[in-house]
């Protein structure tokens, strides 16, 4: 292994590890081999750790990258988030000379970036048609060969290795906080600290689809006013399971050992409940699987307006859940499958004629509009900007 891809792997087991935080990378245009006129044109996020991944599935492609500015946060949190809009995309394609380079006008956006990123808004003010390709990088090259996006390249799997990357971030993190506290004066107990949080992060994530209550909950009205107390979330139910089998574990093993000092197992008990609390605490929110159970829009749901519906097919081709199927005969979108709907929002954004729209458990719909304008901040409500977080949903004009 030569020194270049030790530190490729080096940098990027810390940027797993720390994921949580904006790792920029250096925005621009990026030549992928020999791309030339005719060569497709693609845009992704600065987050170092994308960046990186997307040019390894390119890898043997000729193409071009455009990096865009999005504080260093990935796709998803970025167009969620309002750090990844058309704004970006619009200066990326101004300031990059890419349309000197190119006799086309066709530019692939990542589809996990279609809940913030207007599409007609960029093809208006551009002169380009916006499409988006598929979710992950690496079906990349053959969305690019076969010119079309399959079901499979639209859907979101989070599928073990990505769960267990996420248990990763979070248990990085916790262990590093908790061990240098337990180091000062209590070095016998950072080792156990350590091993019982990323033991609780690791079983939560790998059982997360078997968790069914963590999404089902996060829906229903009873736990707004409970979301930031997450011991009367009643999703901790189904999170609890993990850690009764960590305390099964626990007891046992001290039990066969001889070792069983009751006053010390309560205090690791607790100890791993009070890590599985914290964890739990975003669990849903860590994927675009899930809605997390800290944000307001988990109790909204599409609500379809079929006259104005045209079935122009943008819907299914941003849902990460394929919650949509298109009548080609009667040219009508229909929501197949209402209960998976993560309510990214991404299909209000980018539908043609307005015919989508969340609405609140009391029945009030929330005009496209507002979904376009306001993103989510960290605390899960709509604020109008970057720069003007604290205006919530409620706020809206």
């Amino acid at each position: 292994m030569t020194v270049a891809k030790v530190r490729d792997f080096i940098l990027g087991l810390a940027q797993i590890l720390l994921r949580s935080l904006p790792w920029p990378a250096k925005t621009g245009l990026i030549r992928v081999g020999n791309p030339g006129r005719d060569a497709p044109v693609l845009i992704t996020c600065n987050y170092n750790l994308t960046v990186r991944r997307v040019l390894r599935a390119l890898r043997g492609l000729d193409v071009y990258l455009l990096v865009a500015p999005t504080k260093g946060i990935n796709v998803w949190c970025g167009a969620a988030g309002g750090y990844f809009t058309a704004h970006q995309v619009i200066s990326i394609l101004r300031t990059s000379g890419i349309g000197e380079l190119v006799d086309h006008r066709r530019l692939i956006l990542p589809q996990l970036s279609a809940t913030g990123i207007e599409r007609k808004l960029v093809e208006q003010r551009t002169g380009w048609r916006v499409v988006f390709g598929p979710v992950y990088a690496s079906d990349i090259p053959a969305y690019l060969a076969e010119n079309r996006k399959t079901e499979a390249m639209r859907q979101v799997r989070f599928g073990l290795s990505d769960r267990l990357e996420m248990a990763a971030v979070w248990a990085f993190p916790f262990s590093m906080i908790g061990g240098g506290v337990l180091a000062i004066d209590w070095r016998q107990l950072l080792l156990p600290f350590v091993a019982m949080t990323w033991a609780l992060a690791l079983g939560l994530y790998v059982f997360l689809p078997w968790l069914s209550g963590t999404v089902d909950a996060t829906r229903h009205p009873q736990a707004t006013w409970v979301r930031y107390l997450i011991l009367f979330d009643p999703r901790l139910r189904w999170n609890s399971i993990v850690w009764l089998l960590f305390l099964a574990a626990l007891w046992g093993q001290a039990y066969v050992r001889g070792a069983l000092h009751v006053r010390s197992l309560a205090g690791w008990s607790l100890a791993s409940l009070f890590v599985m609390l914290f964890i739990s605490m975003d669990l849903a929110g860590s994927t675009p699987v899930y809605k997390s159970g800290l944000h307001e829009d988990r109790l909204l749901h599409v609500d379809l307006n079929t006259e104005a519906c045209k079935g122009r097919a943008m819907c299914r081709e941003v849902c990460p859940k394929n919650c949509y199927v298109i009548d080609a005969v009667a040219h009508k979108a229909a929501i197949a499958m209402p209960d998976a709907c993560v309510q990214c929002g991404a299909c209000i954004v980018q539908c043609p004629e307005d015919a989508l729209a969340f609405v609140t458990p009391a029945g009030e719909r929330i005009p496209p509009e507002v979904i376009r304008t306001y993103k989510l901040n960290l605390l899960g409500a709509r604020a109008r900007s970057i720069a003007d977080e604290g205006r919530s949903i409620s706020d809206r004009s």
